[in-house]
């Protein structure tokens, strides 16, 4: 077991094709907790900020995040049909099982959800860190980490936004960053992702050559 590598999955505009959907809701959203609405121009700019400028560009405080958090999983719950995986994941998932590493989700979805969306997909994933806080994905990192007794040296996190690059970087986590999600490319080489994968065939090609090297390292010692 020592020798096994994990990858981290986040969840929404990293596996599932979610973006749309929130980008939908958002305007509705602002409404309900009095934060700025939003144009499809402004939103690209957003793109390229830190978690922290874009609470401050929609003037939303932080002690409203949760409340707001909490419930955009419900209208999520809600809209399950109108959120599905992207059409590589399930092969990709797949591809790794295969290369005998593990997999987890860590996202502030819930797992009722993610387990919703992922369907058939849904029982390759070994654990689950569901619920996390705008800023709490370096305590489910961890937590994942030990559950599997692994250090973070054995673990890569792949992640499209500024914060899952930044709490992988707290927990020493190397991390790919995808540039089809909510964060900009821009915005994920300025916050020193690991990697930037632009196409799901260069995060497989990034993935799959580091468990083997990985795995050649390890024959090695």
């Amino acid at each position: 077991m020592g020798q096994k590598r994990l990858v981290i999955f986040d969840f929404d505009g990293t596996l599932a094709d979610s973006v749309e959907w929130f980008y939908r809701v958002l305007n509705e959203v602002a409404r309900r907790y009095r934060f700025r609405e939003t144009t499809p121009e402004e939103r690209e700019e957003l793109r390229r900020q830190t978690p922290l400028q874009i609470l401050d560009s929609l003037g939303v405080p932080k002690w409203k995040v949760p409340i707001i958090a909490q419930h955009l999983r419900g209208l999520a719950a809600r809209n399950l049909d109108q959120i599905e995986i992207y059409g590589w994941v399930a092969q990709l998932l797949g591809e790794l099982k295969d290369e005998g590493l593990y997999l987890a989700v860590v996202t502030s979805n819930t797992e009722e959800n993610v387990r919703a969306i992922l369907a058939d997909s849904a029982a390759l994933i070994d654990i689950y860190e569901t619920g996390s806080s705008l800023f709490g994905k370096s305590t489910k990192f961890k937590r994942v980490l030990k559950q599997l007794k692994l250090s973070s040296a054995q673990a890569i996190s792949v992640g499209d936004e500024v914060r899952d690059v930044d709490a992988a970087r707290r927990v020493g986590i190397d991390s790919i960053a995808v540039g089809w999600g909510l964060s900009h490319p821009d915005a994920l080489t300025a916050a020193n992702a690991g990697a930037l994968a632009k196409t799901h065939h260069e995060l497989s090609a990034l993935l799959l050559a580091r468990q083997r090297l990985f795995s050649v390292g390890a024959s090695a010692r």
